[in-house]
């Protein structure tokens, strides 16, 4: 089954409910979220609001370079869980080149699909997940990866975050950014699949 397939028709692991944001939110006068400077429209996708966010370009040239862009363009819903430049730039410099050149468009899409969820899943049904299944939920992702989810803290202090099959923890940094075609959480580390 090809990548757009299994984005397109994976089943949806969360429930849609409705809930405030777990983590830092920044908004724009018109009470939209801010995300790297740009404002996120919710009439608009989740390719086109993250194109304008100064803090998810290599994100963005990545999506481009999988030939995913069609794809997070579409209807949805999707549930994105979008690492930051910053990200991108804990991991090895040359290896990322190396996955943005043509010739590694299949691996690059791999790698991107650990963060893609087929359904709408706000921070407040991932914590009601988490605490259902006793403090820690694992999510199946549209490309295979199980991403393990947990929440630490309490009230202001609650953050959640995501281990992914290679034990890296990526922190959300910034829940419930609404757009067209589903919802993104912005994390601080790339998570790949197993080795």
């Amino acid at each position: 089954m090809s990548m757009k397939s299994k984005m397109m028709t994976a089943a949806a692991v969360f429930a849609l409910t409705t809930g405030a944001a777990v983590a830092e939110s920044h908004m724009s006068a018109d009470g939209n979220p801010m995300v790297g400077g740009a404002e996120m429209l919710p009439d608009m996708t989740i390719v086109q609001n993250a194109s304008n966010a100064e803090n998810l370009t290599t994100l963005v040239a990545a999506v481009q370079a999988a030939g995913l862009v069609d794809t997070l363009s579409g209807e949805g819903p999707f549930t994105v869980f979008a690492p930051t430049n910053d990200a991108f730039a804990k991991l090895d410099q040359d290896q990322v080149a190396e996955l943005l050149k043509p010739e590694n468009q299949a691996a690059l899409a791999e790698i991107l699909a650990c963060h893609v969820v087929a359904a709408d899943a706000n921070s407040t049904a991932i914590m009601g997940m988490i605490e259902n299944d006793g403090g820690m939920h694992p999510v199946t992702t549209v490309g295979g990866c199980v991403l393990n989810v947990e929440k630490s803290g309490e009230g202001d202090n609650t953050m959640i975050t995501l281990t992914d099959e290679r034990g890296q923890v990526a922190t959300v940094t910034q829940a419930d950014v609404f757009q067209s075609n589903g919802v993104v959480h912005v994390i601080d580390t790339v998570m790949l699949p197993a080795e």
